[in-house]
């Protein structure tokens, strides 16, 4: 589904990500570990082309998407959810979710999303389609961030900091949400500081620090790992 190859990434003579090469399977869901300011954000902003690398390439499903404008890598169908969820706080629920509505990519893993399959999937939302986005609680609001990203019916989701700042009620229904969408077979990048949450939810992992991949396996094998997990996750 992607193959992000020996990217580097700056801003401006700050160089960021030296050399991250990471992939993710379709139907797989992969969690990008690592502390704070080592670069996971920055990946997802290049994969999406925020912040396109200057070496390197990113593919999706074969084709070289790499320097393509945010919208052209979205229409070929990667869905974001940004950290800070992002939503627009002067629209409703409903307005939120449906200004993302497309028809769903070639090849992604769901029947495609409706505003109907949406309220089914996150019944709080449900209950506040008429309220404005800024009046939503944490929770809420990052339910409305994965829901609008999913109305674009992507083959690839980017899921960056879910789980931040919220309640471990919330978390856990933010990773039952992930779960649910890998069982329909939704490719799925997640950078996640919550250890638990990530390797419960993950097939694979990467852990990063300062711009590098310097670990990649599976949670079992990242959970034998103790040096790794406490130099590089403070665990």
């Amino acid at each position: 589904m992607l193959i992000v190859e020996d990217i580097h990434t700056y801003y401006g003579r700050s160089h960021v990500l030296q050399g991250v090469t990471l992939a993710v399977d379709d139907g797989e869901v992969v969690a990008l570990l690592g502390r704070n300011g080592v670069g996971k954000t920055t990946t997802i902003k290049s994969i999406i082309g925020f912040n396109p690398p200057r070496q390197g390439h990113i593919r999706l499903r074969g084709e070289d998407v790499t320097g393509r404008p945010p919208y052209r890598i979205a229409q070929a169908g990667v869905g974001l959810v940004p950290q800070g969820r992002e939503i627009f706080p002067t629209l409703t629920v409903q307005e939120n979710i449906m200004l993302a509505a497309r028809i769903p990519a070639n090849g992604g893993g769901t029947d495609g999303w409706t505003l109907a399959r949406i309220l089914e999937t996150f019944p709080p939302l449900a209950q506040r389609l008429k309220n404005r986005g800024s009046q939503l609680s944490g929770g809420e609001q990052q339910m409305l961030a994965i829901a609008r990203a999913l109305m674009t019916n992507p083959a690839l989701l980017l899921l960056d900091e879910p789980s931040e700042g919220l309640a471990p009620l919330i978390v856990r229904e933010i990773g039952r949400i992930v779960r649910q969408l890998r069982e329909e077979g939704l490719s799925i990048l997640i950078v996640e500081q919550n250890l638990a949450l990530a390797l419960e939810i993950a097939d694979r992992v990467y852990v990063m620090s300062k711009g590098k991949i310097v670990f990649e396996g599976t949670p079992d094998e990242l959970g034998e790992q103790e040096g790794v997990r406490h130099r590089y996750l403070g665990v």
